[in-house]
């Protein structure tokens, strides 16, 4: 069963997130590195390498290979940045930051999928991560960093993101409903100056007690 999934995890990486042009090394490398089906619930590890979303309890999902991979492409963190998470899932997305950033803060609203990623995230020893309970609605953690990652869609892009982005970091959220959303890395330039570009076309679901905010223009 070992050598399988070691063999499907290659395989997803060469003929899923690769032909969605992810050429970078050092993300390829972590997604051979990270073992996805330690974080996927049990009864369906045989979907952990697949080309599809898997479901996790409180109506979330994992998102696709393909997205994750996307995700650490366009943000890239270095050893030395500082990374916020919204939206923690079963903590893979996590783990694969863990492995390129200096620290990791992920946050996430429901009680049981925060016990959930604690305890995969301890089993792959992503000793960098922080996960809290935090509605994103509501409130963000203290500070501000260099990459944040929003796994959660909005109709619209919410501005108060942009308080937690350090000048030179680097923020991905989609936006839109379905079914057309944009996935979108949005830029805070050293002076402030904030850039957003669409980068690909995916639907997931929704960020969990947004209001709608009036509309942010780029």
């Amino acid at each position: 069963m070992s050598i399988n999934l070691e063999f499907a995890r290659r395989r997803m990486v060469e003929q899923q997130v690769r032909c969605w042009e992810v050429y970078e090394p050092s993300v390829l490398a972590v997604l051979e590195t990270i073992a996805r089906d330690r974080f996927v619930p049990a009864p369906l590890m045989h979907l952990a390498y697949a080309d599809t979303a898997i479901p996790l309890p409180c109506g979330q999902h994992m998102m696709k290979p393909i997205v994750d991979g996307r995700i650490l492409d366009i943000l890239r963190p270095e050893p030395q940045h500082s990374v916020l998470e919204i939206g923690t899932g079963s903590g893979f997305l996590a783990a694969c930051l863990s492995k390129m950033a200096d620290s990791v803060v992920s946050i996430e609203l429901h009680d049981e999928l925060v016990a959930m990623a604690r305890k995969n995230l301890a089993r792959a020893e992503a000793v960098n991560v922080s996960v809290q309970q935090m509605d994103a609605t509501s409130e963000l953690p203290d500070g501000k960093f260099d990459a944040v990652a929003i796994t959660a869609s909005m109709p619209r892009f919410d501005a108060r993101f942009l308080e937690v982005l350090k000048p030179g970091g680097r923020l991905f959220a989609i936006v839109g409903e379905a079914p057309v959303m944009e996935a979108r890395i949005i830029t805070r330039g050293s002076g402030g100056e904030i850039e957003s570009e669409a980068v690909f076309e995916t639907v997931v679901a929704p960020l969990e007690n947004l209001p709608i905010p009036a509309r942010f223009v780029f």
